[in-house]
């Protein structure tokens, strides 16, 4: 943490507006961390979900068969 402190009281004697300035490109800087970190998990995610469901459906289903034999087991 001391070089928090350090970077802390830097900032504390910069101007209003080089603190501003500073504050608008931290802002930056978190946000395409955050979004780059978001993106990597979302990208892990689907990876992850499409092997989940690999081997328990088939191949290709027809949609319009597949809600006719539901219905039929429904009695619909």
């Amino acid at each position: 943490m001391s070089i928090y402190n350090e970077v802390l009281s830097q900032v504390q004697s910069l101007s209003s507006d080089e603190q501003l300035q500073l504050l608008e490109e931290l802002a930056v800087l978190v946000r395409q961390k955050v979004t780059s970190e978001n993106q990597h998990r979302l990208q892990e995610m689907a990876g992850l979900s499409k092997d989940k469901w690999r081997g328990f459906l088939p191949k290709r289903v027809d949609a319009l068969e597949f809600q006719k034999s539901l219905r039929q087991e429904w009695g619909e």
